[in-house]
């Protein structure tokens, strides 16, 4: 990589031009974005008139500008393990062997670590995404727990990207997670913050949620996890008799503070009570649908009032960490559980929806005070020519559309398509070399 994102804030950072903002509560025509110390200023026609000498200009003239699209539920260690065999269109019991066993013939470590979030955390960025919630579940025995999350946290300063990185659990010892988890609080600072989540009821107890609950509680961290995808249902019924709802309710994770990932099969009723209790659902349809493993009531669940992020969950299921794609996936897919959602839903599920359900309320919008953190979008190209709805146009035309330009907390992170903090073929080139090596 070259160099160091850390510090990459600017004073003042001007869009100028677009032909349409959508801040994630209006649409601005013919308007400018002014940012300034990392937060958004104004949006407007006018509104580059107050920017300061010397701010850094991206000229948005036949664009779109969206807030920078945040991923709820990502696993980055995963961008290292795509497409293997025996991982397609499988029973999830059967991938969770295959995947496994995979990253004990490579070998977890930081080095291994820093590479595959490097490459996952590019290639969000480079599709529009400036927020990446990093769910990681793999710690082999042994492992330098505080090495594998510096590694990462430092692959995502490196690139200007945001982290949350969420100290999970996949069968972790309570005690050693809590652990962890405590050590790892420090490394929260700048784009990087903490969170903590079991994987699910499937593969953790009530003694790993009650210790993580605990280290949350204390540090006023972020809680999520996994409920309700396939194996979670079967094994919730085999080893407790009971639906994986009614354990997180029990065991204290169906409460305020709490997201929960997928959410497949949930009932009528279920859907209720995710509503009444506070909790915030983050769609995940890019793994679950292709890989057969079910499909959330996206629309259900937000007719009920619950909040409703977006994720691309990691490269084992869904091979690809283009968020905008699995929107367009989720406004196409969505008739299937029930009701169809729009393009707005869609991208407000992508953007404000997911930043709600990290508790980050200045991310995922473009309202004066937010941060800044924003995508651009050429609507110039024979994709977009005939489109009535730029909004809507920006998921049902162009499939693998990607922005022009990014920025975060009012950086440039990705000026014409490509990184501004690393070259994207050293960092492919960096992964495969490893995996190569210890093949």
């Amino acid at each position: 990589m070259s160099g160091s994102a850390a510090d990459l804030r600017v004073a003042a950072l001007v869009v100028r031009g677009a032909a349409s903002v959508w801040t994630g509560a209006r649409v601005v025509e013919d308007a400018d974005v002014l940012c300034l110390d990392g937060r958004v200023v104004a949006v407007g026609p006018d509104a580059a008139d107050a920017a300061p000498d010397g701010a850094a200009v991206l000229d948005a003239r036949g664009c779109a500008v969206v807030p920078g699209l945040v991923n709820a539920h990502h696993h980055l260690l995963q961008s290292a393990f795509r497409t293997l065999p025996g991982t397609r269109g499988v029973p999830m019991r059967a991938w969770l062997g295959v995947m496994a066993g995979a990253y004990a013939a490579t070998r977890v470590d930081p080095e291994l670590c820093r590479a595959a979030a490097a490459v996952g955390l590019a290639e969000g960025l480079l599709c529009g995404v400036t927020t990446v919630a990093d769910h990681h579940l793999t710690w082999p025995a042994g492992a330098d727990h505080l090495g594998m999350a510096g590694a990462t946290t430092d692959a995502a300063r490196a690139l200007g990207a945001r982290l949350v990185f969420v100290r999970g659990t996949a069968g972790d010892d309570a005690d050693v997670a809590a652990a962890s988890a405590e050590a790892l609080v420090g490394l929260a600072g700048g784009l990087v913050s903490v969170a903590v989540g079991p994987a699910g009821v499937h593969s953790d107890g009530p003694e790993t949620f009650a210790a993580l609950r605990e280290v949350a509680l204390r540090h006023g961290l972020a809680r999520r996890t996994q409920a309700n995808e396939q194996v979670d249902v079967v094994v919730a019924q085999e080893r407790y008799g009971c639906r994986p709802l009614e354990l997180l309710e029990e065991w204290g994770w169906l409460e305020p503070g709490v997201t929960v990932a997928h959410l497949c099969a949930v009932t009528e009723d279920e859907v209720a009570r995710v509503a009444s209790a506070g909790v915030r659902a983050t769609h995940a349809p890019g793994c679950d649908l292709p890989m057969g493993w079910g499909l959330a009531p996206a629309g259900a669940l937000l007719d009920a009032g619950v909040v409703v992020g977006l994720g691309t969950s990691g490269g084992g299921s869904n091979d690809a960490g283009h968020l905008l794609a699995d929107a367009r996936l989720a406004l196409q897919a969505s008739p299937l559980s029930g009701r169809p959602l729009t393009a707005v839903e869609c991208l407000t599920m992508a953007t404000r929806g997911s930043a709600l359900g990290l508790g980050r309320d200045e991310l995922g919008h473009l309202e004066p005070g937010a941060a800044a953190d924003l995508a651009v979008y050429d609507l110039g190209g024979v994709a977009d020519a005939g489109v009535a709805d730029p909004l809507a146009g920006l998921l049902w035309a162009a499939p693998g559309r990607r922005p022009r330009d990014v920025a975060v907390a009012g950086a440039v992170v990705v000026r014409d398509g490509a990184l501004a903090h690393a070259e994207e073929r050293a960092l492919a080139a960096e992964l495969r070399t490893l995996l190569a090596a210890r093949a």
